[in-house]
C-alpha cells in the first residue's frame, strides 16, 4: 500500500469521520517533521480525546522549532489531565533542556498524579542533574508509581548521591518499584549498589531478579568491581 500524499492527510484530517482523521495521524509516522508538524497542529484541538492525544505524542517524536511552546503550553494550561500528561511525556521525548523549568513547575504544582508522574519521567530523559532535589522529594510522595518514576529517573541521571535514599526501596512491597531500583542500580556504580544488587538478584519475582542480574553484569562489564 503507497504512502498517502501530504494533501491526502490533510484532507482525511478534515473528515468528519474520527477514524479516519485517526489513521490519517498515524500515517505522517514516515513523513519528515517540518512536513508533519503542520499537519498535526490541525488536530491538537480535535473533539476527540483519543486524537488529541495521538497529535501531542506526535510533537514529541517529531521535534521542530514549533513544538517546544506548543507543548509547554498545553502542560501548563490545557484542562484535560491527560493532555497534560501526554504533553510532559511528549516534552521528555524532545529532551530540550529548556523542559526543565516547565516539568519541575509541573511536577510541584499540577495537582493530577498522572500529570506528576509523566513530569517526574521526563526529567530523568532530560538527564539534568538539577532534577535531583525534586526526585528525592517525589521518593516521599504517597503515590507508588512515582516512587517508580523517581527511582528510574534518578538513575537516568546518574545521580550517585541519591544512592541512600533510594536503597531504602528494596524490600518495596510494590515488585516494579524493586524492578525499577535494579535498573536505576545498574547506573549508578558503588560499593553499596553492588551490594543490593546481589541481594535483589534472589528476589522472589522474576522480573525483579533478572533486572538485578542484568544491571550486575553491565556494572562488571564496565570494570566496576568493589
Amino acid at each position: 500500500m503507497s504512502q498517502p500524499s501530504l494533501e491526502q492527510i490533510s484532507s482525511q484530517l478534515d473528515s468528519e469521520n474520527s477514524k479516519d482523521r485517526m489513521l490519517a495521524l498515524a500515517s505522517l509516522r514516515n513523513i519528515p517533521a517540518e512536513e508533519a508538524v503542520p499537519l498535526i497542529k490541525k488536530v491538537l484541538k480535535d473533539e476527540n480525546l483519543q486524537i488529541r492525544s495521538m497529535a501531542v505524542f506526535a510533537l514529541g517524536i517529531k521535534p521542530t522549532a514549533d513544538c517546544y511552546p506548543i507543548l509547554v503550553n498545553l502542560l501548563e494550561s490545557d484542562p484535560d489531565y491527560g493532555i497534560r500528561a501526554d504533553a510532559a511525556g511528549a516534552l521528555g521525548y524532545l529532551e530540550d533542556p529548556r523542559a526543565f523549568e516547565p516539568l519541575s513547575r509541573a511536577f510541584y504544582e499540577d495537582t493530577d498524579w498522572l500529570v506528576r508522574f509523566s513530569a517526574a519521567v521526563s526529567l530523568g530523559n532530560l538527564k539534568d542533574p538539577r532534577a535531583h532535589d525534586l526526585l528525592i522529594q517525589a521518593l516521599d510522595s504517597e503515590e507508588v508509581v512515582l516512587h517508580q518514576a523517581a527511582i528510574s529517573a534518578l538513575g537516568e541521571i546518574k545521580d550517585l548521591s541519591a544512592v541512600d535514599s533510594i536503597l531504602r526501596f528494596a524490600q518495596a512491597e510494590d515488585w516494579l518499584v524493586r524492578q525499577r531500583l535494579a535498573e536505576a542500580l545498574g547506573n549508578l556504580p558503588s560499593p553499596k549498589s553492588i551490594s543490593a544488587l546481589q541481594y535483589l538478584e534472589k528476589d522472589g519475582h522474576p522480573n525483579v531478579a533478572a533486572a538485578a542480574s542484568i544491571a550486575l553484569k553491565r556494572l562488571t562489564e564496565q570494570g566496576h568491581e568493589f
